[in-house]
């Protein structure tokens, strides 16, 4: 174990940024504590339901009142590092550039940076994290000597509650009628309810559709109204913590294209993904392209027609289920957060 054995994350969460950064953070500070190491969360922005679940397992969380990813965020991050004793700072989002990383460095602290697309100018961190399937090398090609490179998908950071189905098989039925909905922590652009109707579309018999709604959902009392109002076996769940229990109990799903899509592979649910954000675009098509899930494109072109056939389209195609069930599972083996932890601890072996 390091000489501190505080864990420092720099990560924000918001109805307009999602709550995606936070919770791949929450799966490796999890895996942190599982090393009897703890965690300590600084936030900027932030949503009481997250912040709950970060309290709820015992991790400080502490906020400061500054412009994300300025030179004030990176000292007031550098000061509570310090002041908690912590050997090492997590970064993670996309207002957080070369000079933060710089800063960080600077104080003397040890930096892991979680990135999806090289948005940096320069990377100055120890460690950088992509666990996207197209991650390679090209995309840091100005960075230090020191710098070592996490890329794809054996890195993949799956929360605690994921980690018991390691190895786990699902059976896969001739028709598929088991569908769960879930467009991220805070749906903006309330893209949940345009898949709620379009589920009213889908005609086949014994259909049931289980839609979670995230923390930080504005639209919940609108989606509480369609459900009931839909006439189909749609049941609403607000702010769950056993989704691998849902994706398991799922034949299908219809996701955004963040995180959730990682874990439907791992969990081997066949996946209809609606991209939400930019961030997202590249990492959908590229595992459409592996048929790892089915692409439906982005969410302001994809009409509730489209989903209501492609999703009957999967319902009714076994053989396409099963190839998407198992290249999901060939490429998420549920270790990623270990193996970061692993690598934090070994960074100078």
């Amino acid at each position: 174990m390091l000489k501190s054995q505080n864990l420092l994350f720099r990560a924000d969460a918001s109805t307009k940024i999602g709550t995606g950064h936070l919770m791949r953070c929450l799966a490796l500070a999890q895996a942190w504590q599982d090393y009897e190491g703890q965690a300590v969360f600084v936030m900027a922005t932030s949503v009481p339901a997250i912040e709950k679940r970060l309290q709820s397992e015992g991790i400080n969380v502490i906020h400061i009142s500054v412009v994300e990813g300025s030179t004030e965020d990176a000292t007031e991050t550098v000061n509570i590092a310090q002041n908690f004793d912590a050997e090492w700072v997590v970064v993670d989002g996309y207002n957080f550039g070369a000079d933060y990383q710089r800063i960080i460095q600077d104080a003397g602290l040890k930096l892991l940076f979680i990135d999806d697309y090289g948005h940096a100018e320069h990377y100055w961190a120890d460690l950088v994290l992509n666990q996207n399937v197209y991650a390679h090398q090209g995309l840091y090609p100005k960075r230090e000597s020191y710098t070592q490179l996490l890329l794809g998908t054996q890195y993949t950071l799956l929360r605690k509650e994921f980690w018991p189905w390691q190895g786990w098989q699902r059976q896969i039925p001739t028709v598929a009628r088991k569908v769960l909905v879930t467009l991220g922590g805070a749906d903006p652009d309330n893209v949940t309810l345009k898949v709620i109707q379009a589920l009213q579309q889908v005609k086949v018999e014994g259909l049931e559709a289980v839609v979670v709604v995230g923390g930080s959902n504005p639209h919940y009392e609108q989606l509480q109204a369609a459900v009931h109002d839909s006439g189909a076996a749609i049941t609403l769940k607000y702010n769950v913590r056993n989704m691998p229990e849902l994706m398991a109990w799922a034949d299908v799903g219809i996701s955004g294209g963040g995180s959730t899509t990682w874990e439907m592979a791992f969990m081997g649910t066949p996946n209809l993904v609606i991209t939400l954000m930019d961030s997202q675009k590249m990492s959908v098509k590229n595992l459409h392209s592996i048929q790892v899930c089915i692409d439906l494109g982005w969410h302001e072109d994809v009409s509730r027609v489209q989903i209501a056939e492609s999703l009957k389209q999967l319902i009714v195609t076994s053989n396409l289920r099963g190839t998407l069930i198992e290249n999901g599972h060939s490429l998420i083996d549920g270790k990623g957060s270990s193996r970061v932890v692993y690598r934090i601890i070994n960074v100078n072996q």
